[in-house]
């Protein structure tokens, strides 16, 4: 059955027979609405209650939300309707008109707030939750403590916590920031920065202008930026990191890390294998557990196996030196190839059984480090190539 209740900021609203007939008034507990009240050249009047609880719950509204589960027996709510007006009696004509609605139909409870030429601003306390939907066209969103689900679409910043399920976020300007989230993580932003404390399951974080940081993933993160850094402090799979322009740094992963940047360097400190592409930009990667590809139009690469297990692995750049530093406890075969020859220095090695030789235009070296093992190649265009005994 289908409950729902209209309230009116100064008097009741007329149902028709129609309305009458299919909706039950809900009876709110201690619900009691301000007079006019006068802030600069707004209006405001506002609107507080108390309805009885419903294990979901979905806020609409036109202006700021803050949504605050598992504090409170009831939904506990308070709604400030603002408007500019010449006057007092043109904001009370169009306060008047204005109506909250409550719907409550299979679990959920639905709170409607006055839109249009009006900002509404929501404040609710509300029990334990499963799920939570929030939408507002102006303003933006503070939500936390809700034990499931939680769906967010604004318009400003975001700031929310304490989600135990799976998180669903999008604004269309802002900055957004997360604390913990217990289960998968998805983010949106049109301008802003995202930040995250932690999220167990897979994440996928995107904005069209701002920097990305993610703390403590439990599951694969994809995280997309038009231009801005990428810091991922750990992953508990697979990373895909991509930005149109600035850092991008992977402290930590579990699976093999994609990265691409149109503009800027590239830091990966431990993943299970890389693929790496840059327009133009340094890269270091170390402690890898799995192949590299690793490629930069502009810029020099650092390669340090220390602590790694590498698969058959590239690395090359088309303008820039190539560092690889290779431990006594790393097998490798390596297959050294530079365009410029100008010098028998443009390959140079710290291990006897690899020599730069001359063939055609281009200067070569091959040959086995600690034995030999994976295949290792490394291509410049230009610049050097440096082959190092960790000291």
């Amino acid at each position: 059955m289908l409950r729902s209740a209209h309230f009116n900021l100064r008097r009741p609203v007329a149902l028709t027979t129609a309305a009458l007939m299919a909706a039950v008034f809900l009876p709110l507990t201690g619900s009691s609405q301000q007079e006019l009240k006068r802030e600069g050249s707004e209006w405001s009047r506002t609107f507080t209650g108390t309805i009885s609880a419903q294990p979901k719950l979905r806020i609409e509204s036109h202006g700021p939300v803050a949504l605050e589960g598992g504090v409170s027996n009831g939904i506990q709510y308070t709604v400030k309707v603002s408007v500019s007006a010449a006057n007092g009696a043109e904001a009370k004509r169009i306060l008047d008109r204005m109506v909250l609605r409550v719907v409550t139909e299979r679990g959920m409870t639905t709170l409607i707030a006055p839109g249009g030429r009006v900002l509404s601003t929501v404040s609710v306390k509300a029990p334990h939750l499963v799920a939570a939907i929030v939408s507002t066209t102006e303003g933006g969103v503070d939500a936390r403590g809700i034990d499931g689900m939680l769906s967010v679409e604004a318009v400003g910043e975001l700031n929310v916590d304490r989600v135990g399920g799976d998180c669903n976020l999008f604004t269309g300007g802002g900055d957004v920031s997360i604390g913990q989230v217990g289960g998968a993580l998805r983010c949106t932003t049109r301008a802003g920065r995202i930040e995250v404390k932690s999220a167990k399951g897979e994440t996928v974080l995107t904005t069209d202008g701002g920097d990305i940081v993610a703390g403590q993933m439990g599951g694969p993160v994809h995280a997309h930026t038009g231009g801005g850094n990428v810091h991922i402090v750990s992953a508990g799979g697979a990373v895909n990191a991509e930005t149109g322009g600035g850092e991008i740094q992977v402290d930590k992963a579990s699976g093999a890390v994609t990265a691409r940047n149109l503009l800027g360097p590239v830091m990966i400190n431990g993943a299970a294998g890389v693929q790496c592409e840059n327009a133009s930009g340094g890269i270091r990667v170390s402690n890898i557990m799995g192949p590299m590809r690793v490629s930069t139009a502009m810029g020099s690469i650092l390669a340090n196996l220390v602590g790694s297990r590498i698969a058959d692995s590239l690395l090359a750049t088309a303008s820039g030196d190539i560092t690889v530093t290779i431990p006594s406890n790393v097998g490798v075969t390596i297959r050294a190839d530079n365009e410029m020859s100008d010098s028998m220095r443009r390959i140079t090695s710290d291990f006897s059984t690899i020599r730069a030789r001359r063939q055609g235009t281009h200067l070569v070296a091959e040959g086995s480090v600690n034995g030999g093992g994976p295949v290792l190649q490394i291509a410049a265009a230009g610049g050097t190539i440096y082959i190092r005994r960790q000291r």
